[in-house]
């Protein structure tokens, strides 16, 4: 282990390609502070240091990284696999149930049998952006808002994700079809109709300080729409006592939490039972992330759900738990 970190440390600045640990946090989903946890209790990653003191990480931590989150996101805990070697990582890895493309090869111009989101990921491979901005479009139109988010949109993110994880994707090409679809989906949502006066739920969406994602908030707000929600998104990175402020001022009946896998679930559910403790009871909160502490530590009064589409079924409760406060799909 100790040579192992004299070994990055000794990197010639000059010749190796490194990253900072913004850069990292960005590429691998794993925060800094995770990071910094990691090298001091498990001796990995081992970064080198600029005049500054700065971290600098060489490309193969990052690559070693990248399948530590994928395995972390499979319910792996960090002191078994932090230390492992690359070869044993990638051993683990390709043992996973979703190691393989659930999507399937495809050509930009593949027949209509293939699915929507193989041909949308086949276009983002070809480079072509201009083809890929068209033919989300024309998918849209022709599905319909909410077929588009759950069968193409979901399945596409999913399978984007499994490819970058195992090294098939590079990071830019994730940027813009995320880009892309949270464009798409805007333009969409603003032409399409509201529920109508006095509809129930009203739901407010965000994610807490520290948590950048707006993308899933984007798609959240499309599926509770359709369920007969009135949703005021606030977009990503509300501090606690504007998101209380929104409540009241909204009459809000829930809030809806999205959380990266990227995120320290610990600070997570800490931040998540001081809401519970600040918002009246009525109110409820709904926090969803496929990161997998969120099923090993439950939160009284919080509501965890594992994918996007469980949201559907917090909203149809709660038109149930209350049948006379209106609202329903449209």
């Amino acid at each position: 282990m100790t040579d192992q970190r004299s070994g990055a440390a000794e990197l010639d600045l000059g010749t190796v390609p490194l990253l900072n640990i913004a850069a990292v946090e960005r590429d691998t989903r794993i925060g800094k502070d995770t990071l910094r946890v990691w090298e001091r209790r498990y001796g990995f990653p081992q970064p080198a240091r600029d005049a500054n003191g700065e971290r600098l990480y060489p490309m193969d931590q990052i690559e070693r990284l990248r399948i530590i989150k994928r395995l972390l996101d499979a319910g792996h805990r960090p002191g078994r696999i932090v230390g492992l070697e690359l070869d044993e990582l990638h051993g683990l890895s390709q043992s996973l149930p979703e190691a393989r493309s659930t999507l399937g090869a495809a050509a930009p111009d593949a027949p209509d049998s293939l699915s929507d989101a193989a041909r949308l990921l086949a276009i983002l491979r070809a480079q072509d952006p201009a083809h890929l901005r068209r033919a989300m479009t024309r998918t849209l139109l022709r599905v319909g808002l909410d077929r588009f988010v759950v069968d193409v949109a979901v399945p596409l993110l999913h399978e984007i994700g499994n490819a970058w994880s195992r090294g098939e994707m590079a990071i830019y090409e994730e940027h813009l079809c995320s880009e892309m679809l949270e464009t798409t989906l805007r333009a969409a949502l603003a032409s399409s109709p509201v529920p109508p006066p006095g509809s129930r739920p009203r739901l407010l969406l965000t994610t807490l300080p520290g948590e950048q994602h707006s993308l899933g908030l984007l798609m959240a707000e499309i599926l509770c729409s359709v369920e007969g929600c009135v949703c005021i998104n606030l977009g990503s990175q509300t501090p606690l006592p504007e998101l209380l402020r929104a409540v009241d001022v909204y009459d809000i009946d829930a809030v809806a939490i999205s959380v990266s896998a990227a995120s320290q679930w610990h600070h997570v559910a800490d931040t998540l039972s001081e809401l519970r403790a600040l918002l009246p009871g009525k109110v409820g909160i709904w926090a969803g992330s496929p990161h997998a502490g969120m099923q090993r530590r439950p939160i009284a009064g919080v509501e965890l759900i594992d994918e996007l589409l469980a949201l559907r079924g917090c909203v149809r409760r709660w038109q149930d738990d209350n049948p006379d406060a209106g609202g329903g799909s449209w």
